[in-house]
């Protein structure tokens, strides 16, 4: 839980335009005030942050990169994803390449990863066995804690992550997907 909970802090630090107070920090992130102290602490300590500022957003970013850990996820083999997507009543939140082609059109969208609620996996199974194929296959559903929906957004009647859990996800991916993660870094 104390890795969800540094996350959770560097997203809402990163994605809020506004200032927060610390204790409306710890309320959005579910963390209690000591904790989220604690970690601000540390990162002004690594010259990431001055209190509740950003100091550096790259050195951020490759510091939430280290202590981030794969997400557990499942593969399907989808025939036109977004189609299925827009068909779809269930809740998902795009990122990766076709997160990033929606902001951006930089990166060719060759995959289709989603991440979901841990609670309706077995509803998008189901789903997913009715129009495609269990397997590799060029559409993932991605489980992780619930607050990877903070500050989600519609772009074209698909709803996509944040802009720092996107930017996280391509630098998680490496690649080309790196590139595509810097440029829309320089935007944030």
């Amino acid at each position: 839980m104390r890795g969800e909970k540094r996350e959770r802090i560097l997203r809402i630090l990163l994605a809020e335009k506004r200032p927060l107070s610390k204790y409306r920090l710890a309320k959005l992130a579910g963390c209690s005030f000591p904790w989220v102290h604690e970690f601000l602490q540390l990162l002004e300590q690594k010259k990431l942050a001055s209190g509740i500022k950003v100091a550096n957003k790259k050195k951020l970013f490759d510091y939430w990169l280290s202590i981030h850990h794969q997400p557990k996820y499942r593969e399907y083999m989808v025939q036109r994803p977004l189609e299925f997507l827009k068909s779809t009543r269930l809740d998902y939140a795009l990122t990766t390449y076709q997160g990033d082609n929606l902001i951006q059109h930089f990166l060719f969208p060759s995959r289709t990863d989603v991440y979901i609620r841990k609670n309706d996996l077995q509803k998008w199974h189901m789903v997913l066995l009715k129009k495609g194929l269990y397997g590799k296959g060029n559409f993932r559903i991605l489980l992780e804690d619930e607050q990877v929906f903070y500050k989600r957004r519609k772009i074209n009647g698909f709803t996509v992550v944040c802009l720092p859990q996107l930017i996280l996800d391509l630098k998680q991916e490496g690649g080309v997907c790196g590139e595509a993660a810097e440029r829309l870094l320089e935007s944030l």
